[in-house]
């Protein structure tokens, strides 16, 4: 009886092992590889970014005068991001479609967000390293640069 629940479990090991689906290798860039890219587009879109120690720019537009949020803070926000082609790819005018715990959204956001109180405005460009990184991810090519103009409506 163990020798065929060896075979079994063996054969179920290979069966399942072939269904997982394999992502192509791809590789991340640095921050530093795109410092130029990313100073050149605030430089161009009149931003005055300010540059955090993870490599994130950023520029407060209105520090907001409420609740700061935390990482287990819900997240209500209204939002456009951009690649830096100028290209939307997401945005939302509506708060209540954005009921978000803050520490389950990218890194760019997880850091951005905070530096600002309810009722605030920022402007982030976020290094492909702190957003989505090397894999294409919902119509996004790796390695994207992305630009988030946030404004933090409400934080519970």
């Amino acid at each position: 009886m163990k020798k065929y629940l060896v075979l079994f479990s063996g054969l179920m090991v290979l069966l399942l092992g072939g269904c997982v689906k394999q992502e192509k290798a791809c590789t991340p860039r640095s921050t530093a590889s795109e410092e130029a890219q990313m100073t050149a587009y605030a430089v161009a879109n009149g931003i005055t970014a300010t540059k955090h120690n993870s490599g994130l720019q950023y520029e407060i537009i209105n520090p907001g005068t409420g609740a700061t949020p935390t990482v287990n803070s819900q997240v209500f926000v209204t939002y456009t991001g951009k690649l830096l082609n100028g290209t939307v790819f997401d945005q939302s005018a509506d708060p209540s479609r954005s009921n978000w715990k803050l520490g389950g959204l990218i890194e760019g956001w997880r850091i951005g967000i905070p530096l600002i109180k309810k009722g605030g405005r920022i402007k982030l460009i976020v290094p492909s390293s702190l957003a989505y990184g090397c894999n294409d991810v919902n119509g996004l090519p790796g390695n994207s640069v992305l630009f988030f103009d946030i404004s933090l409506v409400d934080v519970q």
